[in-house]
């Protein structure tokens, strides 16, 4: 679940940054415009997948957990 949130998370990065830099909408260039009921779909998956991977920032990295220093 983590790594699916971390993948939409980064497509919706992605798509931000093809914004800002080139000023095109990747996902509704695909999904025939940013008001489509599919884009909508879309970005709310993908802003959830973001507030998902908050949880990321505070779970305790498995391989480390066993080493004390």
């Amino acid at each position: 679940m983590d790594k699916l949130a971390l993948i939409l998370a980064i497509i919706g990065a992605v798509n931000w940054g093809s914004i800002g830099i080139f000023g095109f909408n990747i996902i509704s260039f695909f999904l025939g415009g940013p008001l489509t009921m599919l884009s909508r779909v879309v970005f709310t998956i993908v802003g959830l997948a973001g507030i998902r991977c908050i949880s990321l920032l505070f779970k305790e990295d498995k391989v480390h957990a066993h080493e004390k220093f």
